[in-house]
């Protein structure tokens, strides 16, 4: 054998050497699990553990999976509620794989759980909304109004009393999946419903319905404000017809004072001298003049009159 053949020869060793050994080892990293089959049946336990390991070469076969949780996302549904309410349903669930072993034994690979899971997740869902109303579907628990007492009244009437609420359904229907899953070695670890609504045809006259119960609430609520402002400008009015009552009296009697103080200095004065008497006199002649005359004013008076002797006097 000549030269360039050995090392042809050692060339082709090496190759399928390392061919070999790629067929022979495995890495698993730690979000990863294998199950090693062999001509398509599985063969001895599943690897979690992270690390290096060799299997058969071109006979057996590595099949991995994932470790961590995973995602299913339902399709959007029309389900039909305890009272026959068509609602639109739209959920998603988390899950992983417990048992790899009897995952692949059942489901083989990740999409067949993904289907499995749409007929169990679905068909759970369907029975838990169908056996309930829609207000324990949308409602996590009973509210009290907080509000005045008038009003309260109102919209308790229009809160259903609920006994199960949303949280609970949602776990009932992850244990029920759960309870079908056990044996596919997969486990649920979530389930919640993503949004519910009504279907278009009824939507419409379910705002209607809102509105018209907002606008009693709100109808409600004015005519206790207007009684409210009744009785406060009634207040207001009887108050101040009261002050005013008060105010006159009280007016009537120091004008009454004031008359009787006048009529006392009038009754001094005209029993003084007569000096006293003409001062008077004069004062309350220009007391007269000033109240009653001004600069654009026009007099005719006659002689004998007493204000056209002290205007005589003045000139």
């Amino acid at each position: 054998m000549n030269k360039n053949n050995k090392i042809v020869l050692i060339s082709a060793i090496i190759i399928a050497g390392i061919i070999v050994l790629s067929q022979s080892i495995y890495v698993v990293n730690e979000t990863q699990q294998v199950v090693i089959t062999q001509f398509g049946r599985p063969i001895g336990e599943a690897v979690t553990e992270p690390g290096l390991n060799i299997k058969t070469p071109f006979v057996q076969k590595a099949n991995f999976f994932e470790k961590r949780y995973m995602e299913w996302d339902g399709d959007p549904n029309q389900i039909p509620t305890k009272e026959k309410k068509f609602i639109f349903v739209d959920s998603y669930a988390r899950w992983h794989i417990t048992d790899p072993l009897q995952f692949y034994k059942r489901l083989t690979n990740e999409r067949g759980a993904q289907s499995r899971l749409d007929d169990i997740i679905d068909g759970e869902t369907r029975d838990q909304v169908a056996s309930h109303s829609l207000e324990e579907i949308a409602r996590n628990s009973n509210r009290e109004a907080d509000t005045t007492a008038n009003i309260s009244e109102i919209i308790e009437d229009s809160l259903t009393w609920i006994e199960v609420g949303r949280s609970r359904i949602q776990n009932i229907i992850k244990e029920k999946a759960n309870e079908e899953t056990k044996d596919l070695g997969i486990e649920i670890v979530d389930f919640r419903f993503k949004r519910i609504n009504y279907v278009e045809e009824v939507r419409e006259r379910v705002y209607d319905r809102m509105k018209s119960e907002r606008i009693r609430i709100a109808d409600k609520f004015r005519s206790e404000g207007e009684g409210e402002a009744s009785r406060i400008n009634g207040e207001k009015e009887r108050e101040l017809n009261q002050i005013q009552s008060e105010a006159y009296k009280e007016a009537e009697t120091i004008e009454g004072k004031a008359d009787a103080e006048a009529a006392r200095i009038y009754a001094g004065a005209y029993n003084r001298s007569s000096k006293s008497i003409e001062l008077y006199s004069f004062i309350k002649s220009m007391e007269t003049f000033r109240n009653t005359f001004d600069s654009t004013t026009t007099v005719i008076l006659s002689t004998d009159n007493d204000l056209y002797k002290y205007l005589k006097s003045m000139e």
